[in-house]
């Protein structure tokens, strides 16, 4: 959940925060490889390596970079079940859907969403048990939920995401 005290501290529904062309290089190289030293790091965006370390550990400071993680393949590494449940909650109950779902295993990532539900929930397990058991017994036990949609997704793909580019681009 964000946090912050005003307008530019990343509070919903306002712009973010503004970033110059230097923290957005760091972020673009962090993005291809997160295990960089910062001494190569500061090669690359050609700055001081003390410049670098400044600069990254204010981005992380400031919540802007918020860890650093590798990324899998679920089939092989064992999650062959993925779905995108969408849920229905009551009112004023998503502080406590929040709290419950984080709890959870297999939910990978979930969002209050606008539309005809309230929250979309990405759901990887092992199989069609897990995934049975986990939207069932577990995501519909929860107190505030009051309906469950299920996709199965038999195929996906990364996009490209921002284009955080290069410093003189």
């Amino acid at each position: 959940m964000l946090t912050g005290g005003g307008v530019d501290e990343g509070w919903p529904g306002h712009s973010a925060g503004r970033l110059d062309e230097v923290d957005r290089a760091i972020i673009a190289e962090l993005r291809r490889d997160g295990r960089m030293s910062v001494r190569t790091l500061a090669e690359r965006v050609h700055i001081s390596r003390g410049n670098a370390y400044a600069r990254l550990t204010r981005l992380i400071d400031d919540g802007v970079i918020t860890g650093f993680t590798a990324e899998l393949a679920p089939h092989k590494a064992g999650l062959g079940t993925s779905a995108y449940v969408s849920v229905t909650i009551e009112q004023n109950s998503w502080r406590t859907v929040s709290a419950r779902l984080q709890e959870i295993p297999y939910v990978e990532h979930f969002a209050m969403v606008g539309g005809d539900y309230d929250v979309l929930i990405l759901v990887r397990t092992p199989d069609n048990a897990a995934l049975r058991h986990v939207v069932l017994e577990r995501i519909q036990d929860v107190p505030g939920v009051r309906a469950t949609r299920t996709w199965l997704v038999f195929d996906e793909a990364r996009g490209r995401g921002a284009e955080w580019g290069k410093v003189g681009n």
